[in-house]
């Protein structure tokens, strides 16, 4: 009878909740016209609904459980002051906006979107543009980053940031993503228990996807293309690396897939076509290479030496210029 009455009363807190959340119209002509005063007037659990224009705005901290909706042509234009929107609080949803003109700072990270010490939070269905660092996950877990198009115009690696960043950041699904232009696509220091799937990583200045001291992560079904290198899995232990396509990263330091001082990982069912070094090894272990393809690349697999106790099977070797060399022999 006691858990009866409780999950009544529950189910009685959650319906008044939910009748208790208001939408809250902005627009240019409405009695809330910018964002900042939307999140400020707005209670926990509102939706702001974002209409089309041009909102010159930076440096808004959404600090409650909102959802922030923009329609199609619904734009935050930084205008190069500084970081744009700042996530401090746990159940945001920021959907369907795009932000551009991100101020670049030397001192700070300044991101078109930063989240911050939160939880269950969800961005997606946002086009960023003209940007210093992208998105950027700082000691946030249990998020999803989906379905977003980050677009930068960085030229050089001191001056541009990374398109999706996660620092000590936990259970976090990163998917379905478009970035170019920036200088890591998708970047991971002490990021443990996350799943990168089905993005696009291209024309980027340094790497497509860099792992740093990070551990049982998985990235599957990604392509990374005509990036400085692909990827490269850094200090880290435990990564499933499954289904993903390496093309075209091309010169004199590219490769495909760079490991360094990694172990116990799985390499399988990956393509890796036209780079200079398929993969390249340096000091990993226990690494298992099953069922990938390494078509017309420089050298297919260069290994560098302290590698033990790796797995090569049902691996296809086909028109590559040399198909493995060992300690550069």
């Amino acid at each position: 009878m006691k858990a009866i009455l409780a999950l009544l009363f529950f189910s009685f807190a959650i319906l008044s909740f939910a009748q208790n959340t208001r939408q809250i119209e902005i627009c240019p002509d409405c009695p809330v016209s910018t964002v900042k005063r939307g999140v400020e007037v707005a209670e926990k659990g509102d939706t702001l609904l974002i209409r089309k224009g041009t909102y010159r705005e930076f440096n808004i901290a959404v600090d409650k459980p909102l959802t922030l909706q923009g329609e199609p042509g619904t734009v935050i234009d930084g205008e190069d002051r500084g970081e744009i929107l700042r996530i401090v609080s746990d159940s945001v949803t920021v959907d369907g906006l795009t932000i551009r003109n991100v101020g670049t700072s030397y001192t700070s990270d300044w991101a078109a979107i930063r989240v911050v010490k939160s939880k269950h939070y969800r961005i997606q269905n946002v086009t960023l543009e003209n940007l210093f660092f992208g998105i950027y996950l700082e000691r946030s877990d249990h998020g999803v980053v989906m379905n977003n198009r980050i677009l930068g115009d960085a030229k050089d690696e001191y001056n541009s940031g990374n398109g999706i960043q996660l620092w000590y950041s936990k259970n976090v699904v990163v998917e379905g993503n478009r970035v170019e232009g920036v200088r890591d696509g998708i970047y991971l220091e002490f990021a443990d228990e996350v799943r990168i799937a089905d993005n696009v990583s291209t024309k980027n200045l340094r790497y497509g996807l860099h792992f740093m001291f990070s551990n049982n992560d998985s990235y599957t079904g990604n392509t990374f293309e005509d990036n400085g290198a692909g990827v490269a899995v850094m200090f880290s232990r435990n990564i499933r690396m499954l289904g993903n396509t390496f093309r075209k990263n091309w010169g004199s330091a590219s490769f495909g897939l760079l490991l360094k001082e990694i172990n116990d990982a799985e390499i399988s069912g990956n393509t890796f076509e036209e780079n200079t070094v398929g993969i390249n090894i340096d000091g990993s272990n226990r690494v298992d290479y099953t069922d990938n393809n390494f078509i017309k690349n420089g050298w297919a697999v260069k290994v560098l030496g302290a590698c033990y106790t790796n797995t090569f099977s049902r691996n296809n070797f086909l028109y590559n210029s040399f198909d493995i060399s060992y300690n550069s022999k």
